[in-house]
């Protein structure tokens, strides 16, 4: 009878292990074939004219291939593709790096144009600072943030101590009390 139990209990263990292996060895091969796919998506060429990745792709997939259209000049498939990726109240790590990306190509845009850059610097500002409510512990989104708000500074007359009138000048007005009633 003792026998009976210890080898069942090796035999239950022995079952669990051997799913435990057959799970991460699917994880694995589905893994290495989406890390070729990614590889094959980034050595080839794209132009200007490509398109988004087609939403049935796995979210990584359509984050590849918009980075690839983000890096050949194509900024409005990256665009729709970013957006694609980035839905509301969805904060897993593509789209928050989807969110970095965008950021970082409104901020590239920004720079290579002469005039007519702020806008696309505060765009670029806004989705790091997307990024940075769901997740602040990325360090690469406060860095670009904070090199974005000294290529494009915050406008600081609308937050200047002159402009508020001081703690001491406030009068505060309540209802059912004379002046002199509190020190």
């Amino acid at each position: 009878m003792k026998r009976r139990t210890v080898h069942l209990v090796f035999g239950v263990l022995s079952l669990c292990c051997i799913g435990v292996a057959l799970e991460r060895g699917l994880r694995l091969r589905h893994t290495t074939g989406l890390n070729a796919e990614i590889a094959r998506i980034a050595a080839t060429p794209v132009g200007k004219d490509a398109a988004a990745a087609p939403l049935s792709a796995p979210r990584e997939l359509q984050l590849a291939q918009a980075v690839a259209l983000s890096k050949a000049g194509a900024h409005d498939a990256a665009l729709k593709g970013y957006a694609s990726l980035i839905q509301a109240g969805e904060r897993d790590p593509v789209a928050q790096q989807a969110l970095f990306n965008l950021g970082n190509m409104y901020l590239r845009q920004g720079m290579a144009q002469d005039a007519g850059a702020l806008p696309l610097f505060e765009l670029g500002k806004q989705r790091l600072r997307d990024l940075l409510r769901a997740a602040p512990q990325d360090w690469d989104a406060r860095y670009n943030l904070e090199r974005a708000l000294r290529l494009a500074p915050e406008d600081q007359e609308a937050f200047s101590a002159e402009q508020q009138p001081a703690h001491e000048q406030r009068r505060v007005r309540v209802p059912g009390f004379v002046a002199g009633d509190l020190p």
